[in-house]
């Protein structure tokens, strides 16, 4: 790290007194949240699992820094908002994060560089990939609570936009760019905070490729915990297809799944439709005013290629004077038309807002190696690090920031400074005294344990 105390910056004075700046402080870190991370990742024992999974072939005898070693930063980095491997041509000699990764700031060799990291990058294989994923699948699902006895599986797809000659990016007219189409996949326990389980980064016209893997895979390791708890497979239209049905009977979970309109569908559903249009004309004004006249009605249907009729929910909707009719095939029997069409909506917010959050807090979308392995590589480190920020916001029970998005928990509780300083006995670790947080980081702290 470069010192220069010869260096002063003089600013106007402040109630008579000069005010002047100067790099003499010490080595002083901005990421002393990377210590509760750390804490986060022992509790789980995540990053050690992930290496375990990587075929080393280096030889033994030059290795410098072990596999755990290379991704513990990478992946510490990247929650505290570092997601790119050219930032450990710095980041390398931080001594928060060297103390959180099991180095002495001083006395101890540096983190691995970003050349490192690149080579670590592009050498992982196929089978490394699977079993990573596998592995950090497998510590998402171990930390649900065990009297779990029902879980929401939600699956979606989202763009992720190319710059470059990346392998197996390809131009998507819908999203009317070059792009990835990777797949994410969303826990949600007991109707509790959703979990992110996964995520496979796939060809931009990849279309349903890898969802009933996915599906098949995600189901086994949740009923390798939970034999009994009842498993709900949730997603809209793209995955609302015959072989994702027939995949949820032979399964034997059920499905709450998207449709895509056509005119069969239509025409079954012309009952709740008239009644949703005779129902805005008769109080036109008023439906005018409150924005929104809906129906809900239910009815059988069988598509060609269907083995057998599937439960289907409509929503006929008028806004602004025009019908809009959706459809969702479900096997709530059970539930009335408008809870299970309101339970459908609930991927809102486990699905489409858990993508957000990890595309634009998380940055998922950093997969700008030019080899599509490396890029997938590059995914699960960002899932693991969005694993991390979810074990951080579970130790926050109680807080506000139990509900909190990862931007906030990193602004709020990562980006800390503090001043560190190294003796024979004790590495120190001095925080602002006035830090407004600090019985929410005494909760975490005590949550995840020494």
């Amino acid at each position: 790290m470069d010192n220069n105390t010869s260096l002063s910056f003089e600013f106007p004075s402040v109630t008579g007194r000069q005010v002047t700046a100067r790099f003499d402080g010490g080595d002083i870190t901005s990421d002393s949240g990377a210590l509760l991370l750390a804490q986060a990742d022992r509790k789980l024992g995540l990053v050690d699992a992930m290496a375990a999974e990587i075929i080393d072939e280096r030889q033994s005898s030059k290795v410098l820094h072990p596999m755990a070693s290379l991704l513990r930063p990478r992946v510490l980095a990247i929650a505290c908002g570092y997601e790119d491997a050219n930032d450990f041509d710095y980041l390398c000699t931080d001594p928060a994060l060297k103390v959180a990764c099991g180095r002495a700031p001083k006395s101890d060799p540096d983190l691995a560089s970003q050349p490192t990291l690149s080579r670590l990058e592009n050498r992982v294989n196929s089978k490394d990939i699977y079993c990573m994923a596998e592995a950090i699948a497998r510590q998402v699902v171990g930390q649900l609570p065990k009297k779990t006895r029902r879980i929401v599986i939600d699956l979606d797809a989202y763009d992720d936009p190319c710059h470059g000659q990346q392998e197996f990016e390809f131009f998507n007219a819908h999203y009317d760019a070059h792009c990835y189409l990777p797949l994410a996949v969303f826990l949600t326990p007991n109707g509790g905070p959703q979990q992110l389980m996964g995520a496979l980064l796939r060809p931009g016209k990849a279309g349903n490729a890898g969802v009933r893997a996915v599906i098949r895979r995600a189901v086994a390791l949740v009923r390798e915990r939970f034999p009994r708890a009842r498993i709900i497979l949730r997603a809209d239209a793209g995955f609302g297809n015959e072989k994702v049905l027939q995949l949820c009977d032979d399964l034997g979970i059920s499905y709450c799944l998207g449709l895509g309109s056509n005119k069969r569908l239509a025409a079954l559903s012309t009952h709740t439709q008239m009644q949703a249009c005779c129902k805005y004309a008769f109080a036109r004004d008023q439906w005018q005013e409150e924005g929104v006249c809906r129906e809900f009605g239910r009815f059988d249907y069988k598509a060609g290629s269907w083995k057998r009729k599937h439960n289907v929910v409509v929503k006929a909707e008028i806004t602004r004077g025009e019908l809009n009719p959706r459809f969702v095939v479900t096997d709530y029997y059970k539930k009335s038309p408008q809870r299970a069409y309101a339970f459908y909506c609930g991927r809102g917010d486990a699905a489409e807002n858990g993508i957000k959050e990890f595309k634009l807090d998380m940055a998922a979308g950093r997969t700008s190696c030019h080899r599509f392995l490396a890029n997938q590589f590059r995914l699960l480190l960002h899932v693991a690090a969005t694993v991390l920020i979810n074990v951080i916001r579970q130790a926050a029970k109680g807080t506000a920031f139990a509900t909190a998005q990862a931007a906030t928990i990193r602004l709020r509780l990562l980006k800390l400074g503090a001043r560190v300083e190294e003796t024979a006995r004790r590495i120190w670790l001095r925080m602002s005294s006035s830090y407004p947080n600090q019985r929410v980081w005494a909760t975490i702290h005590a949550a995840l344990g020494p």
